[in-house]
């Protein structure tokens, strides 16, 4: 169970008022590249901002935990007005942890979001945090995202049939 995630969604803006409620959520610890952003990318996809805003009017609390650098991070974390960890060492659950106790909230209660499963997913398995394992907005096409995917695909099939689609 270390690489299946507890639920699998079509991308972060999927995580609506109804998902939160019906699963006790309030908190989610986010990933950053190809999760909020694009690798690289210093501006959020569309629709992150005004998401990133209703999580705020629901009164969910939020954090990024990247393994980037914070050369990286802190300016679009910034940008979104978002804490942030980053060199989060994920799969290791140092910045998963550091994330919760720093919102000052249980673990019961929080959701790891990201598209990686050996990173986002194992880290939150790991530290007994359910997990959201979400799709990139785009599919980068460089050979390390594909192999990376490929490597995935032996561990956890995605059936995009089983894909819930909002």
């Amino acid at each position: 169970m270390l690489f299946k995630p507890t639920f699998w969604l079509k991308n972060v803006l999927s995580i609506d008022e109804e998902f939160l409620k019906n699963n006790n959520v309030g908190a989610l610890v986010l990933d950053m590249d190809n999760t909020l952003s694009m690798h690289g990318d210093p501006a959020a996809e569309d629709g992150i901002p005004e998401w990133l805003d209703e999580m705020r009017a629901l009164g969910i609390k939020m954090r990024v935990v990247s393994n980037n650098t914070k050369k990286r991070v802190a300016p679009l974390a910034a940008k979104l007005g978002l804490d942030y960890t980053a060199n989060g060492a994920k799969p290791f659950t140092f910045g998963v942890n550091r994330a919760v106790k720093s919102m000052g909230v249980r673990k019961s209660e929080t959701l790891v979001v990201g598209d990686q499963i050996f990173t986002d997913i194992m880290a939150g398995n790991l530290a007994g945090i359910r997990t959201v394992l979400v799709e990139p907005f785009r599919m980068e096409n460089n050979w390390f995202f594909h192999f990376k995917r490929k490597l995935e695909s032996l561990v956890f099939h995605r059936n995009y049939d089983d894909l819930e689609m909002k």
